[in-house]
């Protein structure tokens, strides 16, 4: 068994701990002398309302243009991320977006990418994450074969 890190994918879901997960995955990555690869995925259960009220009109929800146009976007963000908070570092990055259910996505990324290790928050953009440990991290700790490092801010989960 190989334990060696070769590549790390840090899971960015543009919520407030997209900085922290970063951040760590960077760290991480300097340590090791190690890829990183920036994952994002647009969540398509956010368009289902969309598709709900316009069933009947005969255009799809995302059509390859405002796919295409969210991944651009979404990619000048990270780009806009990296000049901000590492100016001037020599990073080896990648970056990947993809358009599905998150959990789904990162689990099959994992494989295809050939990912060692994933860092992500232990709480993100969807609707429960407010109250509970986020459902799409939740999932992919479950069932990721690779280590999962789960990021959390330490004001927020202090010991009282």
């Amino acid at each position: 068994m190989d334990k060696k890190i070769h590549k790390i994918m840090a899971c960015i879901d543009f919520s407030e701990y997209s900085l922290m997960v970063l951040e760590y995955a960077v760290e991480l990555a300097k340590v090791s002398n190690t890829k990183v690869l920036l994952y994002n995925v647009i969540n398509e259960s956010n368009y289902y309302s969309m598709a709900t009220v316009s069933m009947y009109a005969q255009t799809p929800v995302l059509d390859e243009k405002e796919t295409r146009e969210l991944k651009e976007g979404r990619l000048e963000w990270l780009n806009e991320l990296i000049r901000e908070h590492f100016p001037g570092e020599e990073l080896n990055l990648e970056f990947k977006i993809d358009l599905g259910i998150p959990a789904d996505q990162i689990l099959e990324a994992i494989e295809s990418e050939n990912i060692d290790l994933v860092v992500m928050a232990n709480k993100g953009r969807g609707n429960l994450a407010r109250f509970l440990f986020g459902s799409s991290a939740e999932r992919v700790f479950r069932h990721s074969p690779v280590p999962v490092v789960s990021v959390r801010d330490r004001k927020r989960f202090k010991r009282k």
